[in-house]
């Protein structure tokens, strides 16, 4: 009983969280600010360059890296091209 309870915390933090700021700092680190106050800065450079896709390669170069936009709560690329799950960002690392 204990898992389901964690689970449903969990479950309902993340559709909470949102996105309310975030600021391009350099190469591939971006700082963003949730809606319950946390900020935290990501590295998306690993997970850039360990996939092999050319759609997500192609956002090594910074010019593409850089236009990001947040749209409903969510950090986007491109009209969905790039997105992550907010639970990630939340905690900063980017799965594969």
């Amino acid at each position: 009983m204990e898992i389901t309870v964690e689970y449903m915390e969990t479950e309902n933090i993340v559709n909470q969280l949102e996105i309310v700021d975030a600021k391009y700092l350099s190469d591939y680190l971006i700082r963003l600010k949730f809606n319950d106050g946390k900020e935290i800065t990501v590295d998306f450079e690993p997970f850039l360059t360990a996939s092999h896709h050319p759609s997500i390669r192609k956002y090594l170069q910074k010019t593409f890296f850089s236009k990001f936009e947040i749209l409903d709560g969510n950090l986007n690329w491109n009209d969905y091209d790039l997105i992550f799950p907010i639970w990630d960002l939340y905690q900063g690392i980017i799965k594969q």
